[in-house]
């Protein structure tokens, strides 16, 4: 199976009467341009597009593509079920939407430490397996959004996960928000296949400072920017399937034109990212370098570095997952507007940041209702 997967979160759309439509036209011709190069997987989820992913699916794919010819991940949402009995009413309705019998995988979706816990309570897990003894579930997996110490933890107590979708591209490598290699080496720890998710990080590693820009430039393929970062995920050995959600026909043609004849990265490219990242780097508003000196004495535990990074990605990237990662680092600790100005944290900071007016600013960005 080819390694380049169609994100359904982002399709083309256009204006209907009351709202933004999904465009059946524009998606047919790049479900069909997805096909003719030799690609079958799609993913969606319930809540995209406020719904119309998954009736886009059924109208544009599954009616007119024979069931066996594709490949069709769904997820089970926290937002969806509050008990036990809510699952496969659920899971039906995401069958009848998609207009299939079955999903060839089914994550539990955005999971961190608080869901994992909902869906334990819920008996999810059971649940999800049982659905898989019925084959109306080939695989089971799971999205997650959350430490790499949580995601052994759940890898751990459940065996029956079987992938796992992380999100991870070269700017999130080392990042200690989300951590996206520790979060990959545990995925290697317990063997699992890995489904990659915002490979361009929605978008911001497409629109790079200058200087990037012209390292990339400096090649001379004529590549573009989001191949360096797509192709960069996929030639990772754990990674089965990059996601990329395509929202134009141009932006279909340019993924095709690199990952039908998949080339990994060679060790020169490698060396090319190290100098892009360390560009993006030298952008961050925030110059913290996540030495996490500053965590110990914070008597309100304050994830200083984890809720900067938050903050440099949501200014440079505008990455909306920057809210769900403040929140991850803000469950059962001190959020930024919690700082109680102490300032035991800069006397021990070697980078000499003035950290309570950052945490302040943080606060402004992720708190504060306008």
């Amino acid at each position: 199976m080819k390694k380049l997967g169609f994100g359904c979160m982002r399709l083309p759309m256009i204006q209907g009467k009351e709202e933004l439509e999904v465009d059946y036209e524009q998606f047919n011709q790049m479900i069909d341009a997805f096909f003719e190069a030799g690609f079958c997987y799609f993913d969606t989820a319930h809540g995209y597009i406020g719904g119309q992913s998954e009736t886009a699916i059924r109208d544009c794919l599954v009616k007119r593509y024979p069931r066996e010819s594709y490949i069709l991940t769904d997820k089970l949402t926290s937002n969806f079920f509050e008990k036990e009995e809510d699952i496969i009413p659920f899971f039906e309705k995401q069958l009848e939407r998609t207009g299939v019998e079955y999903f060839d995988y089914y994550l539990m979706h955005a999971m961190n430490a608080e869901y994992y816990q909902k869906y334990i309570e819920c008996r999810a897990f059971e649940t999800v397996k049982q659905l898989k003894e019925e084959g109306r579930i080939k695989h089971i997996g799971m999205s997650f959004h959350d430490s790499a110490e949580v995601l052994d933890k759940i890898l751990s107590e459940q065996p029956d996960i079987e992938v796992v979708q992380i999100q991870f591209n070269y700017a999130d490598y080392d990042d200690p928000g989300i951590q996206s290699r520790l979060c990959y080496e545990v995925c290697e720890k317990h063997n699992k296949p890995v489904i990659i998710m915002e490979p361009v990080k929605g978008g911001g590693l497409v629109n790079l400072p200058k200087s990037a820009q012209l390292l990339f430039d400096g090649q001379g393929t004529g590549a573009s920017y989001a191949s360096y970062a797509i192709r960069y995920t996929a030639s990772f050995d754990k990674v089965f399937m990059v996601l990329s959600g395509m929202s134009t026909i141009e932006q279909m043609e340019d993924n095709i034109s690199y990952m039908k004849d998949f080339v990994p990265f060679t060790e020169e490219e490698f060396r090319l990212i190290e100098g892009v990242r360390g560009i993006l780097k030298e952008q961050d508003i925030i110059p913290c370098t996540a030495c996490q000196y500053c965590v110990d004495g914070c008597p309100v535990k304050i994830a200083i570095p984890d809720l900067f990074a938050c903050y440099n990605a949501k200014k440079q990237y505008n990455d909306w997952n920057s809210d769900v990662y403040y929140n991850v680092h803000t469950k059962d600790r001190g959020a930024a507007l919690a700082c109680i100005k102490c300032g035991k944290c800069e006397k021990i900071c070697p980078q000499h940041i003035q950290i309570r007016d950052y945490l302040e600013a943080v606060g402004e960005m992720f708190e504060k209702i306008s």
